[in-house]
């Protein structure tokens, strides 16, 4: 009786431990890519130098995580999907990264630069997740920009810029998609705020 138990036990061990070990689907990593920034004919701010600071999220955490919704209050995150960083460190690059191929300041720097600088540029993100609803999928980037004045920390202007992206497939893939050509639109349209 006892070897038949512990036969049973051996056997029980062997099926959950094969179930446990089939092959997770492979995890697909995604970045940002706001594509190239034309240079402006004229700008304002040449002679200064910019900050970027890190953005301030005002719903999720800023994580690799990719959010999704179904409703307002319904979320949840891709399980195998997620974005090459934290997606908070990717805006911030792709903002210095567009803001210095557009030539519009003396230099664009990261907020945890040793060097001084005249302005900062602060960020506030609303929205930045894969929207489905009722049929329809879009990527959703709702950001606000502040620019403040380092020297007097007055508020020289502010504005939210919001893009709704249809995606090409309802999935991390097609939102990823979308999401850059939401980004392409918000770059080009952040340096023609700032000249």
């Amino acid at each position: 009786m006892k070897m038949r138990y512990i036969f049973v036990l051996l056997l029980a061990g062997m099926v959950f431990t094969g179930c446990a070990m089939k092959d997770a689907p492979p995890q697909k990593v995604y970045t940002l890519d706001a594509g190239s920034v034309a240079q402006p004919a004229s700008y304002s701010y040449r002679s200064k130098v910019l900050k970027v600071s890190y953005p301030q999220a005002l719903k999720e955490s800023l994580t690799d995580e990719m959010h999704f919704s179904y409703s307002i209050s319904d979320r949840g995150v891709y399980q195998n999907s997620r974005w090459s960083n934290n997606l908070g460190k990717l805006l911030q690059g792709e903002i210095i990264r567009g803001l210095q191929e557009a030539r519009l300041f003396k230099a664009v720097l990261p907020s945890g630069s040793s060097a001084d600088s005249d302005l900062n540029l602060e960020s506030l993100i609303y929205d930045f997740s894969h929207h489905v609803r009722e049929g329809a999928s879009y990527a959703v980037v709702s950001i606000e920009f502040i620019l403040v004045d380092v020297h007097t920390g007055r508020v020289l202007k502010s504005k939210r810029f919001s893009y709704r992206e249809v995606t090409p497939t309802v999935n991390a893939e097609g939102y990823v998609i979308a999401t850059n050509r939401a980004m392409t639109r918000l770059m080009q349209d952040v340096v023609a705020w700032l000249y």
